[in-house]
């Protein structure tokens, strides 16, 4: 059974466990959420210990490719652009849209002090710092006090520093301190790994616990983040239609006939990667683009390009402040956008599970919002990711339009050779 497996037969024996016991011995059961409490803070400790290292590091790397990739040629600094402006448009999108439907929704005091505790429930409910105060600390006074704080934001912002001034130095030097830097963050994957192979155990305590002191609010709660998970990334996915049709080399209707197949792969396995092939014979077949440009923009979109990552964080964070009756105002949900497209670009080579603690804590962490709904929302995460790689997909196919307009098609093969 893999792990996306156990990890869902644990939140369903879980959410069944906490309401039947909940009400055939309700005092024995706030007994022993408290006991699950503390073991799944445990495992969701283990899992953000790794965080600020594998951060930085897959910051810096993200950084550095980036470069690489926009020195090598026209065509790649103009896939660069659109993979950005995407990004960017996806997460205002998010920024938008998903604190409104989340208010639309009731939402349940109780729930609030069992995700977190009430001290952390009551730390969230603060007033939010003063504008001034966010842009102040942006750039951190001492790089090594924000990691060992972890002030997510201040270490991001100097490991974008750390990325860019890595590229200017002699190269011999920057490979050599790259691979140290891939080797940090190759081991912090391993340790995830291995606290992730007791997923079920720490997911089983943790949403038991909620369960157990909530009832079926948990239940409704996580119901709601499910559906709006799903909202956002068909409306991300319908918007690269937009696009295609705004800024794009081909017709929508021709666009939407075409990519069909590449989006049943997508939708089949889950896995942008394993979807390329696919949409490398789309582009160039059923779309008609020029070879070239699949062929160097699919790639490092798969690489470099995740269009529905902002998507997530942003309604990850959106969730955690519905929990806990927290506005997020303009200055937060700037954050949120910026660091989210800083954090996506990074992550992309991150496997499966490894990626939700490592990816939606800089953010959770930067609008200062508590942490610990993060280990529940890991189990139901793997229900809507069907449609975040079809929005990942589509997103692919649409920024290969966008840089094959203008592109000369390929010049015929001589009859003659």
């Amino acid at each position: 059974m893999s792990t996306t497996a156990r990890m869902i037969t644990a939140l369903i024996a879980a959410v069944l466990l906490g309401l039947t016991s909940s009400r055939v011995a309700p005092e024995a059961t706030l007994t022993l959420a408290t006991i699950f409490q503390t073991i799944g803070k445990l495992w969701l400790n283990a899992l953000q210990m790794t965080v600020v290292p594998l951060v930085a590091a897959l910051v810096v790397l993200a950084v550095s490719n980036a470069e690489h990739a926009a020195a090598s040629g026209r065509m790649t600094r103009k896939a660069l652009t659109v993979f950005l402006v995407l990004l960017v448009f996806s997460a205002t999108l998010t920024a938008i849209l998903a604190p409104l439907l989340f208010n639309l929704a009731p939402r349940s005091e109780t729930l609030m002090h069992a995700l977190v505790g009430p001290g952390s429930a009551d730390a969230a409910k603060t007033a939010a710092p003063a504008a001034t105060d966010w842009f102040t600390n942006i750039i951190p006074t001492n790089a090594i006090a924000a990691a060992a704080n972890g002030t997510m934001l201040s270490l991001v912002v100097f490991a974008l520093f750390f990325g860019f001034a890595l590229t200017r130095i002699e190269a011999s030097r920057a490979a050599r301190l790259t691979e140290v830097v891939q080797a940090v963050a190759d081991t912090m994957i391993v340790i995830v790994r291995w606290v992730l192979a007791v997923a079920p155990i720490g997911v089983f305590a943790l949403v038991f616990a909620v369960t157990a002191k909530t009832g079926l609010d948990m239940v409704s709660a996580l119901a709601i983040y499910i559906a709006v998970s799903i909202v956002l990334y068909v409306l991300a996915t319908l918007s690269m239609y937009v696009v295609v049709f705004v800024a794009g080399r081909d017709r929508v209707s021709a666009f939407a006939r075409g990519i069909i197949p590449a989006q049943t792969v997508a939708v089949s396995t889950q896995s942008s990667l394993a979807s390329l092939p696919a949409m490398l014979q789309v582009a160039a077949k059923s779309l008609g683009h020029p070879l070239r440009v699949p062929s160097l923009v699919l790639p490092m979109a798969v690489s470099l390009f995740r269009l529905t990552s902002p998507v997530q964080y942003i309604v990850v964070a959106s969730f955690i402040a519905w929990t806990q009756g927290v506005h997020l105002g303009p200055v937060q949900m700037l954050v949120a956008v910026l660091l989210a497209v800083v954090v996506s670009l990074g992550s992309v080579g991150l496997p499966g599970q490894a990626s939700f603690i490592a990816t939606n804590l800089p953010i959770t962490n930067a609008m200062g919002l508590p942490v610990e709904p993060l280990g529940v929302l890991l189990a139901v995460d793997t229900v809507p990711d069907v449609f975040a790689t079809l929005g990942n997909v589509t997103g692919d196919l649409a920024a290969t339009s966008v840089v094959a307009k203008g592109e000369a098609c390929d010049a015929p093969a001589d009859p003659s050779t």
